[in-house]
């Protein structure tokens, strides 16, 4: 939303800008009929200027017959500007600070009409008010990562899964997966969800019946759910968590209902497939190309535990005012911050989306703690200054996308659908925040052992997670 300003097409809107929590505003345009009315005109003669109607030349249609057939488009094209500029002139007039994007539940409904004011609110997040401790100096720990045989060994074993075939089973197992149709409602029966195609895993031993449906982890969920065929259909009753990004479903008593197509087993693909198929000459040749890429995770892990204690301390001694508890916006963009980070570290896609569930689930204080870590990044990285190129998200997307073993390309498109590509963004100008502060830091190194027995000392006291 951002455009070239020219004053006296602002100069008589009015504008009202409100509280509408801790750190939010409500911006309150209306924009009076004078400017409307020219704005439809501009727009009406760009549009006959340009339009191609049979019957016509090329800018010579009558505007009435312009109007009857791109009369829609015409409008909400002129609407859209209106909004753009004056919610620019608004936010620079009054100096606010925005994080992310603006956003607003009325303005789709909003119509724009000839003889009539435009009004419409949008609703900003604003960075809060704070002052940042002294980062000179801070005391960090930094383990030494052993590498050892048995974890590449580990990571052979999850290459043959991933290559693997899909067996077709009669009945589910544990670890076995379902795909089938899964539908979400409330119980005044609102439908939150109504997913087909969609996939869950029967709990393996170690999960103790927990076990993960439409993003909802359910603590007793193999009791629920039992071992269903192709054909028949499972019911969970839950509640909703309390930091769903959809708001309705927080605290909700949800009905889950799963109708299962098929099921099947991962079998692992044999290693010599796998070397043939990676255009590798010997297993050894893909240990050692295996060995690489997990000394590259361990140096990012070296680096994520180092960050996670500066995170530590910049949320124990920085004070900011923030609401009890996060809106769906808020909750959402934690997610998706959080599933970046997990990419980043190498987990795995199962593995992340079970803990993006477990966080859904998770307490309100968790929540705001990360959007308190999100405002004091975001404050340290405006102090340094710090600037994000092209070429650092391209790399970092080349990066997740050698995890993930697909091409970086395709990656790229799949996070611009998913509109990801701002949380790449954040997530390279924290990560470079932090790093300008580590450069400053008391930093001591230690085996990991010893770096593990300290952290756990610490969890027993309290100290910050």
């Amino acid at each position: 939303m951002t455009q070239t300003l020219a004053p006296e097409d602002v100069k008589n809107n009015d504008v009202q800008i409100q509280d509408a929590g801790p750190c939010r505003k409500r911006i309150s345009i209306r924009i009076p009929k004078e400017r409307v009315n020219e704005k439809l005109k501009e727009s009406l003669a760009a549009i006959s200027a340009e339009a191609q109607v049979p019957g016509f030349r090329k800018g010579h249609v009558p505007p009435a017959l312009v109007e009857k057939r791109f009369g829609s488009a015409l409008r909400n094209e002129a609407k859209n500007q209106l909004v753009a500029t004056a919610y620019s002139a608004a936010i620079e007039k009054a100096n606010l600070k925005i994080v992310g994007d603006p956003f607003s539940e009325s303005l789709g409904n909003v119509e724009i009409k000839e003889g009539q004011d435009l009004a419409f609110e949008i609703d900003v997040e604003v960075q809060p008010e704070f002052a940042l401790p002294s980062l000179d100096g801070i005391p960090v720990k930094k383990p030494t990562i052993e590498l050892p045989d048995s974890a590449i060994t580990d990571e052979v074993q999850k290459i043959l899964i991933n290559e693997g075939d899909l067996e077709s089973r009669d009945k589910p197992e544990a670890g076995d997966y379902l795909t089938g149709h899964g539908v979400m409602k409330g119980a005044d029966g609102t439908e939150f969800y109504n997913i087909k195609g969609c996939v869950v895993q029967v709990p393996t031993a170690d999960k103790n019946g927990k076990g993960m449906i439409l993003g909802v982890m359910v603590n007793d969920f193999s009791k629920q759910f039992g071992l269903p065929k192709a054909g028949e259909t499972a019911t969970i009753k839950t509640k909703g968590p309390e930091n769903h990004e959809v708001e309705q479903i927080r605290g909700a008593d949800l009905t889950i209902t799963f109708s299962v197509d098929r099921v099947d087993r991962i079998i692992p693909a044999k290693v010599d497939n796998v070397i043939k198929n990676f255009g590798m000459t010997d297993e050894q040749q893909l240990r050692d190309a295996i060995k690489q890429r997990m000394e590259q995770r361990v140096m990012i892990q070296q680096q994520s535990v180092m960050r996670q204690q500066l995170a530590q301390h910049l949320l124990a001694n920085t004070k900011v005012d923030l609401p009890e508890r996060i809106t769906a916006i808020q909750s959402a963009r934690n997610f998706e911050r959080k599933r970046m980070e997990l990419m980043y570290r190498g987990v795995d896609a199962q593995k992340i989306e079970e803990h993006i569930a477990e966080l859904r689930s998770g307490s309100s204080e968790i929540a705001v703690r990360e959007l308190k870590l999100f405002f004091i990044l975001n404050r340290a990285a405006d102090e340094f200054n710090v600037r994000v190129e092209e070429a650092e998200i391209n790399g970092r997307i080349a990066q997740l996308a050698a995890e993930r073993g697909v091409r970086p390309d395709k990656l790229r498109q799949e996070i611009m659908q998913r509109n990801q590509l701002g949380v790449i963004y954040q997530q390279i100008r924290d990560h470079k925040a932090m790093d300008v502060i580590l450069s400053k830091a008391t930093i001591t190194e230690m085996p990991a052992e010893e770096f593990n027995r300290l952290m756990a000392e610490e969890a027993k006291g309290g100290a910050p997670a």
